[in-house]
């Protein structure tokens, strides 16, 4: 049985861990934490865990003090839920999934996910499909279709949808055995530089400026992590993208943000002149999205010696799915985890997880990974690209194993949990929130920045 300290410790070798570390660290509360036949509560606590000894880690090498990790299971899993527990002025944000999005059934008896929560993905399927925005006429639409067909078009287009598979059938496709040929996730050297060691700082990341180029869920809550340990995050996005504002003000907390449009040249080299005295780049965008732009990994670390690129995508770097686009409930449609919780609840529709796991715990293990290659860099010099995918994760979840009458535990609301919640202020108004589940001893996570809307600063790191 794989307890939560086991899977502590399987992420903290993956990362390159001293697993002396681990005894720094305590775990507590227990299975089932949510509503899942799946060890949800486990990969909160363990990846929540990981990003935090990961930081008392940076903090050990730059301060000299090894600071004691602390992760309750029951709080791990609330924060997984974080946006949806959040209000704002005491009222919970106004914003829902887009109105066509969700489960279908096709022609041929198989289930099919549509993903249309941005404009451009929801018009592109309703092009497709040859109908108006309406869900009725949509699954009318897609009586007249295969499963199989329907996704392999949806790629064609450059769309984001897929079918529901078994476990057993993601496990004999292409892409699912390339994804359980990999490590749940990889910090790769790229380029050499000198090492880099950082100064004292008050808090394990004081002073550490992180490019934060991602939207929706899992790369913003790594910027939102490596905010809550002292980072100066710049979340970067460009004016004319669209945008989730219930999810923004949320992962908002600690950073600064501001409007760069990468499809000019003044654009880039306004985000070029940013990098040169950045330590971390995350991005999450489509693959091959921002390379084209000119921000590859290699062609980062050459503006930048010495970078932590840190990289998210659906599918993972390897495999026919590679360059496809995907979000965690496409994920978690096509590999399996929607067919295996609808067995254990005795339904024929897919059942989703209780919460974004492979959001919530690829956003952590980004963290993790960043401040580990950090680590790395002030020890051995370099440039280090951390490589993460939704399907990697997901494969690691399943292979946690199961929780026997997990889905008869209770649904995390707002009410069981005000103990955890804490005020804060925002441009919005006062903000309730989830507090950060993962405990150092002597510099406990804050975000020091209010949550603000999406450019509401200038291009420019903070004045010393």
């Amino acid at each position: 049985m794989v307890t939560p300290s086991n899977a502590l410790a399987d992420i903290w070798r993956t990362i390159g861990g001293d697993s002396a570390a681990l005894a720094r660290v305590s775990l507590t509360g227990a299975e089932p934490a949510q509503p899942s036949s799946f060890k949800t509560g486990t990969i909160a606590q363990a990846t929540i865990a990981a990003s935090a000894l990961a930081a008392s880690e940076v903090d050990r090498v730059r301060n000299g003090r090894a600071q004691k990790v602390a992760v309750d299971m029951r709080h791990a899993a609330a924060e997984f839920v974080s946006e949806r527990l959040y209000t704002i002025d005491g009222k919970p944000p106004a914003w829902a999934w887009d109105k066509i999005a969700g489960t279908y059934q096709t022609g041929d008896g198989r289930w099919v996910r549509l993903h249309t929560n941005f404009p451009h993905h929801r018009d592109g399927i309703l092009d497709m499909l040859g109908v108006p925005y309406d869900r009725e006429q949509v699954a009318a639409a897609l009586k007249r279709w295969t499963a199989q067909d329907y996704e392999d078009e949806v790629a064609r287009r450059g769309l984001v949808g897929t079918m529901m598979r078994s476990p057993a059938e993601w496990a004999a496709h292409l892409q699912g055995a390339a994804v359980a040929a990999l490590p749940l996730m990889e910090i790769v050297k790229i380029a050499d530089a000198p090492v880099q060691a950082l100064p004292p700082g008050a808090r394990p990341l004081s002073g550490v400026r992180v490019l934060d180029l991602t939207r929706v869920l899992a790369g913003p809550v790594c910027g939102r992590t490596l905010a809550a340990h002292g980072a100066d995050v710049l979340r970067v996005t460009g004016p004319h993208l669209p945008d989730i504002p219930g999810l923004d003000v949320e992962t908002g907390r600690g950073k600064l943000s501001a409007h760069i449009d990468l499809r000019g040249a003044e654009g880039k080299a306004t985000l070029a002149g940013l990098l040169k005295s950045a330590d971390i780049f995350v991005q999450g965008y489509r693959p091959g999205g921002i390379a084209e732009r000119g921000f590859s990994p290699e062609q980062v670390a050459e503006v930048r010696p010495g970078i932590v690129y840190v990289s998210l995508c659906a599918w993972s770097h390897v495999g026919p799915w590679a360059r496809r686009r995907g979000f965690d409930s496409l994920v978690q449609t096509a590999t399996g985890i929607n067919r295996a919780e609808a067995e254990v609840a005795g339904v024929d529709k897919p059942v989703e997880l209780p919460c974004q796991a492979l959001d919530h715990g690829a956003g952590y293990l980004m963290a993790a990974g960043a401040m580990m290659a950090l680590k790395r860099r002030a020890e051995i010099g370099g440039s280090w690209l951390v490589r993460v995918s939704l399907a990697q994760v997901g494969h690691w979840l399943t292979g946690l194993g199961r929780v026997p009458d997990g889905q008869k535990a209770a649904k995390i609301d707002r009410g069981a949990v005000q103990d955890l919640l804490v005020d804060l202020p925002s441009t919005f108004g006062t903000m309730s929130v989830m507090s950060h589940a993962g405990r150092l001893s002597e510099t406990p996570p804050q975000w020091d920045r209010p949550s603000v809307a999406l450019g509401t600063h200038a291009a420019a790191w903070p004045m010393a």
